[in-house]
């Protein structure tokens, strides 16, 4: 399968992270919808629910679907893939506010603690300024430390409320 129309060929890089492993960074396509419910299957339970809120035994199949297909400029998810095998993604997607996008994102067990995590995040960031958003949300569980500490290390965060155990951080772009 082709890329689709409006494919950004210019975010797609490789990223070599602190252990000197070699990824490639690149946008998704809606035929990564298998490599989304697979990865899926590879997250720890914990990883599963720090990222969905919910542990469910299997990815179904049309949220997939829906996961993988983005316009690339209102819904963009990165995926980092190793050997062909995705192990990373990051996204934003709309809200209710037009100049506000949620941010999300989720590392394989295996990959977490490698710089992985960081690298995806601040390249979603930079693909979101050259897109024009530059206010964000994420829906992050309170003991996601590391989620939290890194939006809190690498953007302007405006807003925390806490609700349930979930952390609501509204955050800006630093000026570059």
């Amino acid at each position: 399968m082709g890329d689709p129309d409006g494919y950004p060929h210019e975010l797609v890089h490789e990223v070599v992270l602190r252990d000197a492993t070699r990824v490639v960074v690149r946008p998704i396509r809606p035929d990564d919808a298998g490599q989304l419910v697979a990865l899926y299957g590879r997250l720890s339970r914990h990883t599963a629910y720090q990222r969905f809120f919910t542990v469910m035994k299997r990815l179904p199949p049309d949220w997939a679907a829906l996961l993988a297909t983005v316009d690339y400029q209102r819904r963009l998810a990165l995926v980092a893939e190793h050997h062909g095998e995705v192990v990373s993604v990051a996204r934003w997607e709309p809200t209710e506010r037009d100049d506000t996008v949620e941010v999300a994102f989720v590392v394989q067990d295996g990959w977490q603690n490698r710089g992985l995590g960081t690298r995806l995040f601040l390249d979603l960031l930079a693909a979101a300024r050259a897109r024009g958003h530059a206010r964000f949300v994420a829906y992050v569980l309170g003991d996601n430390t590391r989620m939290l500490d890194l939006i809190r290390r690498f953007t302007h965060v405006e807003q925390r409320l806490v609700e349930s155990g979930v952390v609501e951080v509204l955050f800006t772009l630093p000026t570059p």
